[in-house]
This record gives C-alpha cells, sequence and structure tokens, in this order.
C-alpha cells in the first residue's frame, strides 16, 4: 500500500494576525477572527469591533480599524486624537474609522480602544447585515 502524500493531510496555514497584542488585551472577552477584505475582522459574540490591517498596499491604512458610526466620530477623537477615516475605502468619511500604525501613540492608543471594548462601549461595534443568499438556479 502506497503512502498517502504528505500535504494531504496539511492543513492550510492560516495567515499572521497582524497587532496580536490586541488579541491579546481583548482576551477576557473571547474575541473571534474572521477574514474581512484581507484584514483580520475581530468579532465579540455577535458584534464586529475591529479589524487588523498590516498590507503592503496602502499602507497608509494599515492599524486597528474601529467599526464605529459617524455620529460617535467625534466623541471617539476626544478619546483617541489620531482616528480618521480610512482612505482605501474610497469615501471621504465611513463609518469605520482607523487607528494608523503610523502614529506615534498607535500601541496606546490601540490599547486605549481595547479598554473601550473590555467595557462594552456602544461607540465600538457593529451587527453585521445578515447576507442575502443567493438563489441557485
Amino acid at each position: 500500500m502506497a503512502k498517502p502524500e504528505p500535504e494531504v493531510f496539511s492543513a492550510k496555514a492560516r495567515k499572521r494576525v497582524p497587532y496580536e497584542f490586541v488579541l491579546e488585551a481583548l482576551a477576557p472577552l473571547s474575541p473571534m477572527t474572521r477574514p474581512l477584505f484581507g484584514c483580520v475582522a475581530v468579532y465579540v459574540g455577535e458584534k464586529i469591533v475591529l479589524a487588523l490591517r498590516d498590507k503592503p498596499t496602502a499602507t497608509a491604512d494599515n492599524g486597528v480599524w474601529l467599526a464605529t458610526t459617524l455620529q460617535h466620530h467625534d466623541s471617539l477623537r476626544a478619546e483617541l486624537p489620531n482616528i480618521r477615516s480610512i482612505g482605501i475605502l474610497g469615501k471621504d468619511v465611513t463609518g469605520w474609522q482607523i487607528l494608523p500604525a503610523e502614529a506615534a501613540d498607535f500601541e496606546t492608543a490601540a490599547l486605549r480602544a481595547c479598554e473601550l471594548v473590555l467595557k462594552r462601549d456602544p461607540r465600538i461595534g457593529k451587527i453585521p447585515k445578515e447576507k442575502k443568499k443567493r438563489l441557485v438556479r
């Protein structure tokens, strides 16, 4: 009997999670991750709270993305002065905001955002819309 090829049993390697310190900070909430447009989405329960991006393209948009809404931008900016809209999303302003990795206070600000998530701050987190099921014909 021939031996099976080793690659038959190998699992697809998962991509490295950027900014793992964010997941460590959120560990008490048992966050889950899922791929999201080449980023890593971070969920707490049914809410998407953050996305982590570290890619070689559009590096200005690398960092920790906050799932929020327009109405919370100003109050979040008071606590996280370097947040801004995400350029690659193609709009001047979106609900999502970014803590850019290039900012001098990136890690401190990202950990502050994690504190807000740990406190269940209602300004961070969205329940994603259900995906529409495609009809199979």
